[in-house]
């Protein structure tokens, strides 16, 4: 019982922070690892916060991670110091956020904004840990992120944990109790976001959502025994993999002077049920860009020239087809397609991209550069077993939702 106990704490109330004025539709801002290859969306977000307090100054969109932006991420962190000190935002102590999201699909995506403890989760795929990473983590991928991470004084989630919670006991009982809740925003998000609507958790709620985790806790018990698995990560893989690298680095630099309880052990983030009927995992789809398309699309069909195996649809040469991937009980088609990529980037020119929508695909493949893979859907109801069993799927093999749904910055947390 003891080692049920420690492992539902890994979830948990927050002191979050959200801003103090009214007006957040020029505040909150999508997911920076979002239209990495549609500058032109993040040009609009420029011009619409231009002059204005808004998450935008707060964060770095990933489509210029990696350029020479030391000034960019001194300005990052120079932005939350001053908001921290003009009172942009306003505290709410050890509490979550009940949240309700409209989604493009007319579906509402109900979440709880907590924190979860960065030492009970792991991105490696072979530990036996509470929190898990659902995807490979690409190793050069983290430092960019941890420059920005390292000397913040604040983070902002996008982070999307999901639990097995075949009950509905954690979040769906908060659908009827938002007339008791205090509302904290209710607004459009920029962009075509849809709407977001967010309610205080605090006081006997809290305490009640408390004890259901632990009881959460001891069903996943029941469920998985002799494993620890309680939650696996949606969305935001490399970025809580960045948090727990700055916390390893944080304890490494200290050794034993750092608190127990120190900020950087935690990271904020969405608790969604994965069997809320409005949670899809769509697929990312392959983009091979800067190369030479007909080569490739050649050594595709050598690579793969039977009538046997998942089809994957293809689009390149100004044409499309398709080709067959076979794969064992234990491989996703993707495994198989995202080795072929990798081995064939090592010797030939071209850099991979993950594209969101079959339309933006198809978009990016009209010319003779670039080709581009249509993939499947994830069944969402094997990713707990299939992480059990196969560890960390391949990168960027599922999203939560469409591109445009993502998660949008809007709660802080100090984290220095």
């Amino acid at each position: 019982m003891e080692q049920i106990l420690s492992s539902a704490v890994c979830f948990s109330a927050a002191d979050i922070l959200l801003p103090s004025f009214p007006e957040l539709e020029s505040w909150a801002v999508i997911a920076c690892d979002q239209f990495t290859s549609q500058p032109e969306y993040w040009r609009q977000v420029e011009a619409l916060t231009a002059g204005r307090y808004s998450a935008s100054h707060l964060i770095l969109p990933e489509s210029e991670l990696g350029r020479q932006n030391a000034a960019r991420i001194s300005s990052i962190h120079e932005a939350m110091l001053r908001y921290l000190q003009s009172d942009v935002f306003r505290a709410y102590p050890d509490a979550y956020l009940y949240t309700e999201r409209s989604l493009r699909n007319g579906g509402i995506r109900r979440g709880i904004i907590g924190k979860v403890d960065l030492e009970a989760y792991d991105y490696t795929g072979f530990v036996n840990s509470c929190i898990r990473a659902t995807e490979k983590t690409v190793a050069e991928r983290i430092p960019p992120r941890m420059a920005i991470r390292r000397g913040a004084a604040l983070e902002l989630p996008h982070v999307l944990l999901l639990c097995d919670d075949d009950r509905r006991m954690l979040v769906e009982p908060f659908q009827q109790k938002r007339s008791q809740l205090q509302k904290l925003y209710d607004f459009d998000l920029m962009l075509g976001g849809g709407h977001i609507e967010g309610w205080l958790i605090s006081g006997s709620e809290k305490a009640k959502l408390d004890e259901k985790l632990v009881e959460y806790a001891c069903c996943q018990h029941e469920k998985y025994p002799g494993m620890n698995l309680q939650y696996v990560v949606g969305d935001g893989n490399h970025s809580l993999a960045t948090a727990k690298a700055c916390y390893e680095e944080l304890k490494a630099q200290n050794a034993d002077n750092i608190p127990a309880d120190h900020p950087a052990r935690y990271a904020l983030c969405e608790l969604n049920n994965i069997h809320d009927p409005s949670l899809v995992c769509q697929p990312i789809h392959r983009v091979v860009k800067q190369c030479d398309s007909k080569a490739l699309l050649e050594d595709l069909q050598s690579a793969f020239p039977g009538n046997e195996g998942t089809v994957i649809p293809w689009y390149g040469c100004g044409t499309s087809g398709t080709v067959r991937i076979p794969v064992d009980r234990s491989r996703l088609p993707l495994a198989v397609l995202q080795k072929f990529l990798d081995d064939w980037l090592m010797d030939h020119e071209g850099a991979i991209d993950y594209i969101h929508g079959a339309e933006a695909l198809q978009n990016l493949c009209s010319g003779t550069d670039s080709v581009g893979f249509l993939l499947p859907a994830v069944d969402k109801d094997l990713l707990f077993p299939t992480v059990l069993s196969d560890g960390v799927l391949p990168r960027k093999t599922f999203s939560m939702g469409e591109a445009f749904d993502k998660r949008y910055y809007l709660e802080a947390r100090r984290i220095e």
